[in-house]
């Protein structure tokens, strides 16, 4: 029996985000491809200063101004990423939503919860005050929020980490998107509420049939949650393809690297695997492959020749010259 191939949601050709600053032209994001069908979830993953998040601002369209996009974001085959503010305000307001790092910076300090939550109603599906009230009521039910109408009417420093996070994913869930991006949703969570979360957005997927893409640096929530991973580095794709392939069978030495790092419970005590060096400075990328400093693989050609993104094998992508076969341990 064949299952039929799902439609894809977006898809991203080349994007490549630049920055202005005095001390010259930095490249955050260059050259990124990938896909999402509709309710798959999508992993970025990499260390800090790789890109993630700044290639969820460009699909956004919240980059900072000095920011100069480039390439194609095809969003139900639609470039947004050539959208003025009005038609990108629509797209935001209704098919895609973003959950952000802190909630306790994202909600406002001094308005209620439930007013908050009912904004987005009022505004952007003009909704009466009471039926916005209750559709607010029913989306924290929906998120597993303890007393959902008493909470209505507290302030965001009355909640837990965890219960905020919940009221972020209640609010960008309320105009019922097709896309949510998640950057790093479960950072300031302690264990057990990280956890909590990712189950919620799971089922959250089940029940909406939500594409999501999760910014991360956890690749422990990238394999409880993610059907892809895109590797990423100084802005650039490593690797790409489905989650089982890449984190059984990972072939760039970076992948390997980061997924050596996870501590294990059957290590017995060994010392943990670190990746020798420190990312590049995007003002001052060595020439070649972006990762050759810091690669136990690397050779004459690494250091003189960028390697170019290719299909190695059907939908899996890698940007290698040395690549490697190498599986985890069962």
């Amino acid at each position: 029996m064949t299952t039929m191939k799902k439609e894809n949601i977006l898809e991203v050709d080349n994007l490549r985000v630049n920055f202005k600053t005095p001390d010259g032209l930095v490249t955050a994001v260059n050259d990124l491809t990938f896909d999402l069908a509709q309710g798959e979830t999508l992993g970025i993953v990499g260390e800090s200063g790789s890109g993630k998040s700044q290639t969820a601002f460009a699909l956004m369209g919240l980059l900072a101004g000095n920011g100069v996009i480039e390439g194609e974001a095809r969003f139900e085959d639609q470039n947004i990423l050539t959208l003025d503010e009005k038609a990108m305000n629509h797209i935001r307001s209704e098919k895609i939503a973003m959950i952000f790092q802190d909630p306790m910076t994202s909600l406002n300090p001094y308005m209620k919860v439930g007013k908050q939550l009912m904004e987005v109603l009022l505004l952007h599906k003009g909704m009466s005050k009471a039926d916005a009230f209750e559709a607010s009521v029913k989306m924290l039910d929906a998120v597993k929020m303890p007393e959902a109408r008493k909470r209505m009417n507290m302030y965001p420093h009355e909640f837990s980490g965890g219960m905020r996070q919940r009221v972020m994913i209640a609010m960008a869930l309320l105009c019922q998107p097709k896309l949510l991006i998640a950057d790093e949703p479960t950072t300031a969570l302690d264990v057990t509420v990280q956890a909590q979360i990712l189950t919620l957005l799971n089922e959250l997927k089940a029940d909406f049939n939500t594409s999501i893409i999760m910014i991360t640096h956890d690749l422990g929530v990238v394999a409880g949650l993610c059907d892809k991973v895109l590797v990423m580095y100084a802005g650039r794709t490593m690797e790409y393809g489905q989650t089982e392939d890449v984190f059984y069978r990972p072939t760039h030495p970076y992948t390997k690297g980061l997924l050596e790092a996870i501590p294990r419970l059957d290590g017995d005590g060994e010392a943990l695997a670190t990746i020798a060096g420190n990312p590049p400075n995007l003002l001052n990328l060595p020439a070649g492959c972006p990762f050759q400093e810091r690669c136990l693989y690397a050779e004459d050609r690494c250091r003189k020749e960028a390697p170019v993104l290719e299909e190695y094998q059907p939908g899996k992508l890698r940007a290698c010259h040395k690549p490697v076969n190498w599986e985890v341990a069962s």
